[in-house]
């Protein structure tokens, strides 16, 4: 197979000695590309590294909405200078994620940085992986007022399916990962049902978001092959169109061969 992982975090502290380990199964899997995404400024300097000694590694470099405290807009200069490194295809982990903190100057912080980070990624003719957690009205708001020109995919899509179809209005991407092999999510299976064909990539989020049959452990790239059977499955279409169709969205969106 000819696979990939869109959103995953091979720079966090889950993944350690073992990382040549967890690249060699995920080759063994069949992947060929994968994306890591940073979420601050040392995680984008560690997801550049990583994309500079593994060939199928490439690299995001932002600041995720929950990862702000202590960062001013300024901090952003070095985000752009991240940005330059040769196998960095798009500006992320960014986003809006109202799901612990609800206090109205976080939500502006948060809307703020989003925006910077658009415009950044505007500037530098990138993509965007976005984050959208309790938060896709206002998400839809931001993304309606300053559009991302260069692509952007909704990593972990988790709203509802008329909330996809008005995002999908914005030429947006969905990214799906464990979530839609678990047995009570039902909107997710709907979502991914329903998701225009030229608009789903999928993703494994590692080391969180662990698919069946594997949850309760660390989660890494190889298992995106489960997000990708149940993903043909609730779209009822053959492997060979499937991975096809994934392989150009994919390419399409992040510019990559």
């Amino acid at each position: 197979m000819n696979l990939f992982d869109s959103h995953c975090h091979l720079n966090d502290e889950a993944f350690g000695e073992d990382i040549a380990e967890v690249l060699a199964r995920a080759k063994t899997a069949g992947l060929t590309r994968i994306l890591c995404l940073g979420y601050d400024i040392p995680s984008s300097k560690k997801a550049i590294e990583l994309a500079s000694k593994y060939d199928i590694v490439y690299a995001a470099v932002g600041f995720h909405p929950e990862n702000l405290e202590g960062y001013t807009l300024e901090d952003i200069r070095e985000i752009e200078k991240l940005a330059h490194s040769p196998k960095v295809i798009a500006i992320g982990e960014v986003g809006l994620d109202y799901h612990y903190e609800k206090k109205e100057e976080t939500g502006e912080k948060q809307k703020a940085f989003l925006i910077a980070q658009i415009e950044l990624a505007n500037r530098l003719h990138l993509p965007l992986s976005i984050h959208a957690r309790d938060a896709s009205e206002d998400m839809y708001e931001v993304l309606s007022a300053s559009p991302p020109r260069f692509g952007a995919v909704l990593h972990c899509y988790s709203g509802s399916v008329e909330m996809m179809k008005r995002f999908a209005k914005l030429d947006l991407y969905f990214g799906f990962d464990g979530p839609i092999t678990y047995k009570n999510a039902v909107v997710p299976k709907e979502c991914v049902a329903a998701c225009p064909s030229d608009r789903l990539l999928i993703e494994t989020d590692s080391p969180y978001l662990s698919p069946v049959p594997l949850r309760g452990k660390r989660n890494e790239p190889a298992n995106v092959v489960h997000i990708f059977d149940m993903a043909r499955a609730l779209r009822g279409i053959e492997t060979e169109e499937m991975e096809k169709q994934l392989n150009e969205n994919f390419e399409r969106l992040f510019h990559v061969k």
